[in-house]
């Protein structure tokens, strides 16, 4: 069974050269990735049956053995987030095909979108999977490189100005990142994380930190945790729906996912974080509030969207099962809720012409339907019951208050408080939005980009991949009993490590 483990990342790179050659054939380029997509949807559930049931599957690139040769992993963890990444790309290629016949016609083929969102998929499926820090270095980049063409295709000139922002500080990350990587090196001889997991011990207590540090700013950047998130807002809101969707939905996960994997698998630390309690309350705070004062929709949810990376640092912070169970639910819940809200966003602005709170209304007695696909991902946002929302925020404040601490309190109480200003700001934005007077739809500003809005044209298949991604969030909701267990499990694993260091360094199962 290892061999499945390279399929998510070798098949999207292979289709991704054949979608090229076929890049005059719309059809092939769309039947292509859905195939490509559908396929890694399979080996994903796989994936986490067997490490569910077997432990960590492991294969060795070259037959070279860790901690000498490169191993993919996919042990709990990374196959579940995998599995949840790789539906919400299925859904969002959906709404993005079903966009595009929409704006351009059936036979309007497009030579660069296909190709680069399986190469993005690659990366991100690298990503969940590597076992050492060089190749998350490379998922990052591979992740860089597709998600900045994707985001300036068809260029304006503020979408040129958002995309530079974001490379520079992505490029600025990397730097530090390879610096990083390094060090490491330098102190432990090893760049393979069970390995680092071992030589970590063995090194003063002063470099351990320093480096413990240096990774926690290195995946805070990508992450987009404060204090260093000033270039998200100003990044995402300027993409076409799907692209938005996608990259908010999964690069700050990304993040997360590395952190979570790094601190936990290669650092030793006590219950109860202080520093990282401390990050995470900021990020929720100033992320709520600098949505609370958006009057852009887009802006808004890319301000929400920094917040609620607080939620997954803090179960970080409280840094036991309990904590990390909480974060791989939020995980979870968060992945399929932001690519919805963003996916609606592209909806809304179909019928409305404006990112522009105040110049939107009546949208509930236009389009029903875009109400409720609003509504339910919005209100799980908050952490409404019995929304997903509600069931991943319940598993958080149980460990914030488990931990017994004065930073637990304060942290559990932050948490509270972001939940409620997230209710205000969804609530703002049904209000303007969906009640009230209907406005008549402001005319496209720039016809001739891949912002296509105010025509109120929208397909079938645009409403129906929003449609799937909320019945997403619901079955989260629903399955909140089976996906606490497998994240129980999964938070089990990082907490001892043991299962992980033995399927790698322990000869797991060779390629």
């Amino acid at each position: 069974m290892s061999e499945l483990v390279a399929v998510p990342v070798l098949l999207p790179l292979a289709a991704a050269g054949l979608s090229m050659a076929f890049g005059r054939f719309a059809d092939v380029q769309r039947l292509l990735g859905l195939l490509v997509l559908g396929v890694i949807v399979v080996d994903a559930a796989v994936l986490l049956y067997f490490a569910d049931v077997h432990g960590p599957l492991v294969l060795h690139l070259g037959g070279w053995a860790a901690p000498v040769g490169i191993a993919l992993v996919a042990d709990r963890l990374a196959a579940l987030l995998l599995l949840i990444s790789v539906v919400v790309m299925f859904a969002v290629l959906l709404y993005s095909i079903g966009q595009r016949i929409t704006d351009y016609g059936r036979g309007a083929a497009s030579t660069t979108f296909h190709p680069i969102y399986l190469v993005l998929c690659a990366g991100v499926s690298l990503a969940y999977l590597t076992g050492d820090l060089f190749n998350l270095f490379v998922a990052f980049e591979i992740m860089l490189a597709s998600s900045y063409v994707l985001i300036n295709r068809r260029t304006t000139a503020s979408r040129v100005r958002a995309g530079m922002t974001y490379t520079i500080v992505s490029l600025s990350s990397s730097v530090l990142f390879l610096t990083m990587i390094g060090l490491v090196y330098a102190a432990t001889g090893t760049v393979n994380l069970a390995d680092l997991a071992l030589q970590m011990g063995q090194l003063p207590p002063a470099p351990v930190r320093a480096l413990a540090l240096l990774m926690v700013i290195v995946f805070g950047v990508k992450s987009a945790m404060v204090p260093l998130h000033f270039w998200l807002p100003d990044s995402y809101p300027n993409a076409p729906a799907p692209i938005t969707a996608i990259l908010a939905a999964l690069l700050t996960k990304v993040g997360i996912y590395a952190m979570i994997r790094t601190q936990i698998l290669v650092f030793e630390r006590e219950p109860s974080w202080p520093l990282m309690l401390t990050l995470a309350m900021a990020t929720m705070i100033i992320g709520a509030l600098g949505a609370l004062a958006q009057n852009d929709l887009n802006r808004m949810l890319s301000f929400l969207l920094v917040s609620h990376i607080g939620f997954m640092l803090f179960g970080l912070g409280v840094y036991d099962i309990a904590g990390l169970t909480g974060v791989i639910l939020y995980i979870v819940h968060h992945i399929t809720v932001q690519a919805t809200l963003f996916l609606v966003s592209g909806l809304i602005t179909r019928y409305t012409g404006t990112v522009a709170l105040s110049r939107m209304g009546g949208l509930a007695k236009i389009s029903p339907l875009v109400a409720v696909l609003f509504a339910v991902p919005a209100l799980s946002l908050a952490g409404v019951p019995p929304f997903s929302g509600f069931v991943a925020k319940l598993a958080l404040l149980r460990s914030g208050i488990g931990v017994g601490t004065v930073w637990g309190y304060v942290a559990t109480g932050v948490v509270v408080l972001t939940s409620l200003l997230t209710l205000y700001a969804v609530a703002r934005v049904w209000s303007r939005a969906f009640w009230g007077q209907v406005r008549e739809p402001e005319g496209d500003p720039d016809p001739t980009d891949e912002l296509v809005v105010g025509t109120g044209d929208t397909s079938p298949g645009m409403v129906q991949a929003t449609g799937v991604l909320v019945l997403s969030t619901v079955l989260v909701a629903a399955l909140a009993g089976p996906l606490a267990e497998v994240s129980q499990r999964a938070a089990t694993d990082l907490i001892t490590g043991e299962a992980y260091r033995t399927a790698v360094l322990g000869g797991g199962s060779g390629g």
